[in-house]
């Protein structure tokens, strides 16, 4: 076949919120695009806890609230600080009028995302792999498949983490172990009555625990659970270099979380449905590769796109995908595809929430990876001991508890191993407020 009859305006790389979203965006500006999916059907290889945000989400989908296969809306998130066998659990309640965020099925979310872009013009090209991007003269110009080369005037890369392809092309170095966490994550069935009871929700609401401590005690790694219809979502990730040092496997983290006095009884008499493993970028903005160059630009987790503090993924993929749509949508119009034109979607970027909170969190990893023992560990395990001591009765005045408590820090714990704590998290503090 022709060159010219194999040709397409946009090729999207990847079929996840990325690449849905840049695809679509395209396609409503009247062009030709084709969105290349790897799996039997968008969302099917996708893993996450996990929940969708409304604002974002009505940028690329103004109504999807009324077709779009919600499990709940989010009223309360919880902050659990797991002890060897007790907890300190802080929540935050409030049942907004338009909510924040919904808890999703992502095999279901974004099969129903593909299906609305497909109605909108796009291609679905599913269960095809892109072996490699074809280049012309130092310019990206289509994609070679298992099947056949297909040519476009711009690629965009939405192929995830590992991004082989931004490889391929110089784009991207290789992953090191500190900069990807690997998360495990299981589908657990319960009734829906039996959600609302314990999680103390309606029907239509939801709840997000955040773990921390606990079996990943001493390591940078969080734990999550989300509330579905008729499931819960539990999981964990941790970095590679971690469980590389620890010589721990994520799944044995995730039974002894799921064994905790604080969260066993939340998913008593569950059946197991599901259970997957996925890579997450942790590096933050100072490992964000090369967003483009010529013919091509790179999005989503590809990009490394994700805020780890505050436990954002979609949000940040489903922006940059819009950016990296209009942008083509652009090129396309003037007939430019150089790396000056697509230019235009790094100073979007850097104009968006994305790259500018990404900035104000650049040390966050790097300082909490330095005393991650102490973060995550010995911390959290004090918070618990203080309401221990706080909340017994045993007849010995407080004041004399008080003391003893914060005597224990200088005993435990060397005071230059104190003050090392405190510089670190001064310097996030900083890093974060004032830089």
């Amino acid at each position: 076949m022709a060159r010219e009859e194999n040709k397409v305006d946009v090729i999207v790389v990847g079929g996840g919120p990325a690449g849905i979203s840049c695809a679509v965006t395209i396609a409503r500006a009247g062009k030709n695009v084709v969105l290349i999916e790897r799996g039997k059907f968008s969302g099917s290889k996708n893993v996450f806890g996990g929940a969708i945000y409304t604002q974002p989400t009505r940028e690329v989908f103004p109504d999807f609230e009324k077709t779009a296969p919600l499990e709940r809306k989010t009223v309360e998130h919880k902050y659990a600080l797991l002890g060897n066998d007790d907890a300190t659990v802080i929540s935050y309640k409030k049942k907004h009028e338009d909510p924040v965020s919904y808890s999703v099925i992502r095999g279901k979310f974004d099969r129903w995302m593909s299906q609305e872009a497909s109605k909108e013009g796009v291609v679905l090209a599913e269960e095809t792999v892109v072996r490699e991007l074809i280049v012309e003269d130092g310019r990206v110009i289509g994609v070679k498949t298992e099947l056949e080369d297909y040519f476009c005037d711009i690629v965009v890369l939405a192929d995830g983490v590992n991004s082989l392809l931004a490889k391929q092309i110089g784009l991207r170095g290789d992953l090191k172990p500190e900069d990807v966490a690997l998360s495990v994550k299981e589908v657990i069935k319960l009734p829906p009555d039996i959600i609302n009871e314990r999680f103390h929700v309606n029907s239509d609401e939801g709840c997000i625990y955040e773990i921390f401590g606990g079996p990943m005690s001493g390591m940078l790694g969080l734990g999550f659970l989300y509330t579905n219809k008729d499931s819960v979502s539990i999981g964990l990730g941790v970095t590679l270099s971690e469980l590389i040092e620890h010589r721990v496997k994520p799944y044995e983290l995730l039974d002894k979380m799921k064994t905790h006095p604080q969260i066993a009884p939340l998913i008593k008499d569950g059946e197991l449905l599901e259970y997957s493993a996925h890579l997450i970028p942790e590096g933050g903005f100072k490992k964000v590769p090369v967003l483009f160059g010529a013919g091509v630009m790179v999005c989503g987790d590809a990009a490394s796109f994700v805020n780890n503090l505050h436990w954002e993924g979609t949000n940040l993929a489903m922006i940059s995908g819009k950016l990296a749509g209009e942008t083509a949508v652009i090129a396309l119009g003037k007939g430019d595809f150089s790396e000056h034109a697509l230019a235009r979607y790094q100073e979007e970027l850097e104009n968006s929430f994305i790259i500018k909170d990404l900035r104000t969190y650049k040390d966050l990893m790097s300082g909490i990876g330095e005393r991650a023992g102490e973060f995550l560990g010995y911390y959290p395990k004090k918070i618990n001991s203080f309401f221990e001591m706080f909340t017994s009765v045993d007849s010995v005045p407080k004041r004399e508890k008080y003391h003893e408590f914060i005597k224990t820090f200088f005993t435990e714990r060397k005071i230059s191993e104190l003050f090392k704590d405190l510089w670190a998290a001064v310097k996030l503090l900083w890093s974060v407020l004032i830089k």
